[in-house]
């Protein structure tokens, strides 16, 4: 038997019409004298054989039998074709099917040499140099073996080199079988790693007429074909670690970082929970970190300089605690007041409504670009804070709300909604309009409109008071002093808030008298936001209890009992307005020092 390593053998047999029926039958003792001298099986020698003439037929592939008894049948079973030489054709269906790793060629990078042997009694009737070269290029070492009329131009054409060890030259079909005898000795050969000095690191491998080196799993071959490398299968990526890959020989394994262990499934980690060791004295709660543990404390108290302990804080200024009107703390909790003359309610949050008197309020609103939708969001729940201070009913207070941009639209009038429920919907589903800011023209429309006593206004003879509140952003574009004026003098009470870059000097403007009573500000929408916690517009005069009561227009008890109400809120915004500019300006102070000190290190 052939001592050599596994090899991949095509036979390319020659079945034209000149190898008559005796003569094909020694070709196929001459395949099956070889086949019985190697090593056939999956993992070693593996053979497929393919006859032609005019046209290539696979009897059968690399991958079909792996014993000599089935592939003897077959060669047995084989019905020449008879026909023309188209020996070229069939080098080529060798290299592109015969030999692929899809009809059971191992790949190339196994180095397992693909070897074809052709057999042919006549002259090829198409070309084979060129194809011929293209199969050798692919790997292919191509064995020609010609009897009694080849053609040796043709044979020479087609082998591999060197030529002498290549191409056969048998004279007839009756000398075959004892060529085959003597081309087995060529195809298995000597062992040529036993023959010379070759150089491989670890291991050789004999092939017919040559050898080549492997390395020990774990090792791969270096460029110079004989040395080895240790694999780093952590290079691949491939190898599953969450932190670290630690190489070994042709293996790995996974490594975590400081303060983690290393899971069962020896690929993940997990944080160690040092506060488990029951060592931490933290007086609430212990929070592990890589590498150790901090001290935290529960809602409503502050860790202390011992990093351990822990004391109740400020929750009103720490928590959402939703008081309508004051938080006031406590040890580790707080509770919600009201403002004298009200009472908490069973939430324990909100305050009882005034119920004594009424008003028309129209908010003129606006929805400039400037304001941006995600503020104007905030807009609408600062709407809806005021409306819930309020009794609305159509014989108490009513509400409007008009919005503004370059033009001017009433979201709903006075006489729209009968509850305050009714209003909140209506508010939420107001449409941001972007654009410019005419105040101006806003004004026009709420003196012309708003108060009109077909959009719902009382008229001016029940004595209800009626109270304009303008929102705005930035400065109008439009001139705002002749309507500002015109509100006035109808009898509106005017109440100004401006947001951001809303002009102080058109603020006053709008107000009412006295000015510093009927104007505010806040630096942006967020501080609005909190600003209504405490700008709690008590539209509840004592006087003025609906349309039933009748009253001179002299008589205005009812709004100023309201403007003395709201002048308390106003002042206290003011200071808090002053108090947050302050501590904007030493923040804006610490933040430039900041990026002196790093341009600076640069």
């Amino acid at each position: 038997k052939c001592r050599t390593g596994p090899l991949d053998i095509v036979f390319v047999i020659d079945s034209s019409r000149s190898v008559r029926p005796f003569e094909f039958e020694t070709m196929r003792r001459f395949m099956m004298d070889i086949i019985g001298s190697l090593d056939v099986g999956p993992n070693a020698t593996r053979v497929g054989v393919i006859q032609y003439s005019s046209q290539v037929q696979n009897i059968f592939s690399l991958k079909t039998f792996f014993t000599r008894a089935d592939m003897e049948k077959a060669i047995n079973n084989i019905v020449p074709l008879a026909q023309g030489t188209m020996t070229g054709l069939a080098i080529q269906y060798a290299m592109n099917v015969a030999f692929t790793t899809q009809e059971g060629a191992r790949p190339l990078h196994k180095k397992i040499p693909r070897i074809a042997i052709i057999v042919t009694d006549g002259r090829p009737q198409d070309r084979v140099t060129e194809v011929a070269t293209q199969a050798r290029n692919a790997g292919i070492e191509i064995y020609a073996v010609g009897i009694q009329r080849a053609d040796m131009n043709s044979l020479r054409a087609m082998a591999s080199p060197p030529l002498e060890e290549h191409v056969f030259l048998v004279e007839s079909f009756e000398l075959i079988q004892q060529f085959g005898k003597q081309f087995q000795d060529k195809l298995c050969g000597v062992d040529m790693c036993m023959e010379q000095e070759h150089g491989c690191q670890h291991s050789c491998v004999s092939t017919p007429s040559s050898f080549y080196c492997e390395c020990n799993p774990g090792y791969r071959l270096n460029a110079d074909g004989k040395t080895c490398s240790p694999i780093d299968v952590c290079a691949d990526g491939r190898h599953g670690c969450q932190h670290q890959c630690v190489s070994a020989r042709g293996s790995y394994s996974c490594r975590c970082h400081a303060g983690y262990y290393l899971n069962q499934d020896k690929r993940t980690c997990s944080m160690i929970d040092y506060c488990s060791f029951g060592n931490h004295s933290c007086q609430h709660e212990c929070v592990s970190i890589p590498n150790g543990h901090y001290c935290r404390c529960r809602s409503g108290f502050t860790l202390q300089p011992d990093g351990r302990s822990c004391r109740a804080t400020d929750l009103c200024n720490g928590v959402d605690h939703g008081c309508e009107f004051k938080c006031v703390s406590m040890e580790g909790s707080y509770h919600c007041v009201c403002p004298e003359g009200q009472q908490l309610q069973a939430d324990g949050k909100a305050c009882s409504k005034c119920g004594a008197g009424h008003v028309d309020l129209v908010m003129v609103i606006d929805g400039s670009k400037s304001v941006r939708p995600q503020n104007f969001e905030l807009v609408k729940q600062f709407v809806n804070r005021i409306v819930d201070l309020l009794e609305v009913s159509p014989h108490g207070t009513r509400v409007g709300l008009v919005q503004y941009s370059s033009r001017v639209r009433t979201e709903f009038p006075l006489n729209k909604y009968h509850s305050a429920d009714e209003i909140k919907k209506a508010v939420m589903e107001v449409e941001y309009m972007e654009k410019g800011t005419m105040t101006g023209l806003a004004l026009k429309h709420m003196v012309e409109h708003s108060f009109s006593e077909l959009e719902g206004a009382r008229p001016l003879s029940h004595n209800i008071p009626r109270i304009g509140l303008v929102f705005t952003d930035g400065r109008s574009q439009d001139d705002i002093s002749e309507w500002a004026r015109r509100a006035k003098e109808s009898g509106i009470v005017m109440f100004a808030v401006g947001v951001g870059k809303a002009v102080e000097e058109e603020l006053r403007a709008i107000a009412s008298e006295p000015v510093e009573q009927h104007f505010s500000y806040s630096a942006d929408f967020t501080t609005m936001t909190h600003l209504v916690e405490n700008f709690k517009l008590n539209i509840c005069p004592e006087e003025g209890k609906g349309e039933m009561e009748i009253r001179s227009p002299c008589e205005c008890e009812a709004l100023v009992q309201f403007q003395t109400n709201t002048v308390a809120i106003l002042q206290s915004l003011t200071e808090k307005n002053i108090l947050w500019a302050r501590s904007l300006a030493q923040m804006t102070a610490r933040l430039e020092d900041l990026e002196k000190q790093i341009a600076n290190k640069k």
